[in-house]
């Protein structure tokens, strides 16, 4: 994995801060470049040293400013982190379940997944950056996905998966998603507006080449289920794709949360989307589509089921609310 960082910031009265710890007095400059022109005459120097000694005597001089502590705490700067996963793939054995409060359980296993890489490495990274939330909201930290544009960055997901229920234990096989992309879009984080948790946003533009459901294990695809050709994005009052990631939720206009509510029942995980705040948007749910170019079963004898393609021009999501009981 590559990884890059990089950090710019300025104090309020237009004086970059790095410059501080740098700062030399005009005589002192003169002082030791005057020095290092007479030994470069005693000692047979190039022309080249004799040129910078004379520039560093001519040059101007930078004042020493002290900053007070008001000052460096007023200082807002824009660092931010940049990263790439050239390379990446990772698998193993382990095993997430959730249990219901009858016993029933479905797990998901053997996880696998890796990613190809764009031709140029570190030319479309992941990016992370602190950024001003909204007036009277607290920061928000935010990734970035790649652009994409070219679509060389594609992800490769496997997992087992089964249930167990009234006394039956099932491993029913796998799902296995192949040629993920992800174009733009992100993820945000801050404080929310009221209450506890975590506000979240999330915007999504995802092309997928095949979402297969195998019964037998992810190497065999007789007997799957194939939905290919998937496209998720935002789309316009018609329907038509924009070429836009989906904003699914905002911290500001429609913000996510997450957190742990706890009632009658006892603790429980929350997961939210609220109504759409016209004080820091448009008041409206944005719009997205979901089109699936095919989908198809095969049958244990070789023929195939061949269903043709699906679409849901418009899809708005104005309130979400899910608990998980314990």
């Amino acid at each position: 994995m590559n990884a890059g960082y990089s950090k710019h910031s300025a104090t309020p009265n237009g004086v970059p801060a790095r410059r501080v710890s740098l700062v030399q007095h005009r005589a002192a400059l003169r002082a030791v470049a005057a020095r290092a022109a007479v030994r470069a005459r005693w000692r047979g120097a190039t022309p080249l040293l004799l040129a910078l000694a004379a520039a560093l005597i001519a040059g101007p001089a930078l004042a020493m400013q002290p900053l007070a502590d008001n000052d460096l705490a007023a200082v807002r700067g824009r660092d931010g982190v940049s990263f790439d996963l050239n390379g990446f793939a990772m698998s193993g054995d382990a095993r997430v379940t959730y249990t219901a409060p009858s016993g029933a359980s479905i797990y998901k296993g053997n996880l696998s997944a890796s990613r190809s890489d764009s031709s140029d490495a570190f030319s479309d990274p992941y990016r992370i950056d602190i950024v001003p939330g909204a007036a009277g909201m607290a920061d928000v930290m935010q990734l970035a996905f790649p652009a994409n544009g070219t679509g060389e960055q594609r992800w490769q997901f496997a997992y087992d998966w089964g249930v167990q229920a009234n006394g039956i234990a099932s491993d029913n096989g796998a799902v296995v998603i192949n040629d993920m992309v992800f174009r733009g879009g992100g993820l945000q984080f801050s404080t929310p507006q009221s209450g506890d948790g975590i506000a979240w946003g999330a915007a999504l533009r995802v092309d997928i080449g095949q979402l297969a459901y195998r019964p037998l294990n992810r190497g065999d695809a007789m007997g799957q289920m194939a939905f290919s050709n998937i496209q998720l994005g935002a789309v316009d009052a018609n329907g038509n794709f924009t070429g836009e990631a989906w904003q699914l939720a905002h911290v500001a206009s429609q913000p996510g949360i997450l957190n742990a509510l706890n009632d009658d029942s006892g603790p429980r995980l929350h997961i939210g989307i609220d109504w759409p705040d016209s004080r820091n948007g448009t008041g409206a749910a944005p719009a997205g589509g979901l089109a699936i170019g095919n989908i198809s079963f095969s049958n244990p004898s070789g023929s195939s089921v061949d269903l043709g393609s699906s679409r849901i021009g418009s899809i708005q999501i104005q309130y979400l609310d899910i608990k998980f009981r314990r």
